[in-house]
């Protein structure tokens, strides 16, 4: 398959892209800048330069290819305080897949994520938020109504944390919080629990999307459904030597923009995804990840 990729040198992106190719499909890498084109030829992908603004040549690139993986979002901009900009950014380029995509029975696979899902419940792939609790949401639900218009459409509700060498996300960012206060902290009891994937499970799941899953389907890439925030303090407190702490919610801003994520019960199951596509997570776990000091060497 030649396949067209949004985000093929991000994080979960490009071990997605890396996956694909050694499998034997050709990958096609949307790059905005000159090193978003380098990493996407390290890969041994092709490069077209261009964003997700450039709706019509998405179009022309969804229509030349056999699928469309779209991973890339403008965190850039949702970041600088607009989500709303880039989720909209995020739905044009979804609606021009689609365009292009209608009628073929070819795949589009894009991203989502699973925190928020089921507050205090282990949330599953059969669980649908409503249409308007988010606007990513919002934009998951155009995807797969795509399945009624002959596309292959596929949510892939990824861990809010992907781990692996080399993450620069949440946990790198509690570690650096760490590092600063001079405690690693948990909020309340800890007993609120994340659920997390390894990036290489994250890029077979993905893989297996492309080649397998059936139109409409939502998938969760977690391997492991919930772990415990306070488990995760103590990891990164091992590592750095730390006292171990419990911050209260008044306190909260202690973990900067995590506050809000760090303290919520999300956990998810992928049940369904593994039985569906035989998916089986064979990278190291989340712990084991942070006491290998993948996060703190260097």
């Amino acid at each position: 398959m030649r396949v067209f990729m949004t985000g093929a040198s991000g994080w979960i992106g490009s071990a997605s892209a890396r996956s694909l190719i050694g499998a034997g499909h050709d990958v096609v890498g949307l790059a905005r800048s000159d090193d978003a084109a380098t990493a996407v030829e390290a890969l041994g992908g092709d490069v077209v330069r261009g964003s997700l603004d450039d709706l019509d040549l998405l179009r022309d690139q969804a229509a030349r290819c056999d699928g469309v993986v779209h991973m890339a979002f403008r965190h850039d901009v949702a970041f600088s305080g607009d989500f709303v900009a880039a989720a909209a950014s995020d739905l044009g380029a979804i609606e021009a897949f689609g365009e292009a995509l209608g009628g073929t029975g070819r795949p589009l696979v894009i991203a989502s994520g699973t925190l928020g899902l089921a507050p205090g419940t282990v949330g599953t792939e059969r669980d649908l938020p409503e249409r308007g609790s988010h606007p990513r949401a919002a934009n998951a639900y155009v995807a797969l109504d795509l399945a009624t218009r002959g596309v292959r459409s596929v949510v892939i509700r990824f861990a809010p944390t992907v781990h692996g060498e080399g993450d620069h996300g949440f946990v790198a960012t509690l570690v650096d919080i760490a590092r600063e206060s001079k405690v690693s902290g948990y909020l309340g009891d800890g007993s609120n629990r994340w659920p997390a994937v390894h990036r290489s499970d994250a890029a077979d799941l993905v893989h297996r999307a492309v080649e397998q899953a059936p139109p409409g389907s939502v998938l969760h890439a977690t391997a492991e459904t919930g772990i415990e925030t306070r488990a995760i303090a103590e990891a990164i407190g091992r590592q750095l030597d730390l006292p171990v702490v419990s911050i209260d919610a008044e306190r909260a801003e202690h973990f900067r923009f995590l506050a809000g994520p760090f303290g919520m019960d999300a956990p998810a199951s992928s049940d369904v995804t593994r039985e569906l596509l035989d998916w089986r997570p064979a990278g190291p776990g989340l712990i084991e990840d942070i006491d290998a000091g993948r996060y703190t060497s260097g």
